[in-house]
């Protein structure tokens, strides 16, 4: 039995990257100078250094892993133009409701929004303009193609961060976007690298699931109640001590919202050092240069009550640069 629980602890610890300085996580691809989940943003996110760079996952009708952030279209697509009319009652246009070859038709753009007066705007103005560029959407496969080819001629190793979103809404639909994803892990190779692939997902049912399947690392993501995350979790209750104890049991991290770790002064919350005790990482998320907190008067303000104050092991970031020029000051 201690032979067996000793294999099982070493598993553990091959399945769990062992990391000496913390990781700049590129949140959507250097997202805060490029659009979101664009072949670009990621690109540029890979030559600013990101140890990892961030895919959120959805399914086509056809079944293909597709990097989107939200699980419908319209806020940074022009699916509405291009599909007029294809949007369900709730007035969304849903990825899963478009074959590969109608979504290879639609122009990706910065992220936006509609105003009252139904008037489409920016929801960051500052960023790249709102319909500058011929940007189009990527398929999982083609992603870490490119991730790949990109490490390979520029002689580096980058990870993948993978966030399966929506699975329950996804399986209610009659997809299971866990194998999906799984499956094409398998076919390029990256199943096999668990120093270089992390999964996180804001439901605990699916992570446990993907346990069973994968020796991948495992995150699991902390949002608040109110946001209504797929799977109706009790976030509140998975910050308590017994909470985190029982996320320890399948999880090799956590992904907490950045207000989790730092109060509203930047002090740091109890919620890292509750983490590291039962050996979770802790990936906050997310930085964003032209969204600091009231606290912050500049962005390294940010970074040191992170990385210094409250010990996080990476962050995501929209600035990918920014970060990653922090920590080679050696400022952490």
């Amino acid at each position: 039995m201690r032979c067996c629980n000793a294999l099982a602890a070493l598993l553990i610890m091959l399945a769990t990257p062992t990391l000496a300085d913390p990781i700049v996580i590129a949140h959507r691809g250097a997202s805060g100078y490029l659009p979101e989940h664009t072949l670009e943003a990621k690109t540029l996110a890979h030559a600013m250094g990101a140890d990892y760079i961030e895919q959120d996952v959805v399914l086509t009708r056809d079944g293909e892993p597709l990097v989107l952030h939200d699980i419908y279209l319209q806020n940074t697509t022009d699916v509405e133009q291009r599909f007029p009319g294809r949007g369900r009652d709730d007035g969304n246009y849903y990825a899963l409701d478009f074959t590969l070859a109608e979504l290879r038709q639609l122009r990706a753009h910065e992220r936006s929004y509609r105003d009252s007066d139904g008037t489409e705007r920016a929801h960051y103005p500052q960023r790249f303009p709102l319909h500058q560029g011929h940007f189009r959407l990527a398929t999982l496969r083609e992603e870490i193609d490119l991730l790949s080819g990109l490490d390979r001629s520029r002689g580096t190793t980058t990870g993948l961060y993978i966030e399966l979103k929506a699975p329950n809404w996804h399986r209610e639909q009659g997809h299971d976007l866990a194998a999906a994803v799984l499956r094409v892990l398998e076919q390029t190779g990256y199943l096999q690298r668990p120093g270089q692939v992390f999964l996180q997902c804001f439901d605990a049912a699916t992570l446990l699931e993907l346990k069973a399947k994968t020796t991948l690392p495992l995150i699991q993501l902390i949002g608040e109640n109110d946001w209504q995350e797929d799977g109706g979790m009790d976030y509140d209750a998975m910050r308590t001590e017994s909470g985190i104890q029982r996320v320890a049991a399948y999880a090799s991290g956590i992904g907490p919202w950045i207000p989790h770790v730092l109060d509203a002064q930047l002090r740091p919350t109890a919620l890292t050092g509750l983490a590291h005790k039962y050996g979770l990482l802790v990936h906050p998320y997310t930085l964003r240069a032209d969204e600091l907190p009231p606290a912050a008067n500049s962005v390294d303000t940010l970074h040191e009550a992170l990385f210094n104050a409250a010990g996080v092991d990476g962050l995501f970031t929209d600035f990918p640069d920014l970060t990653r020029n922090f920590l080679n000051r050696g400022k952490h």
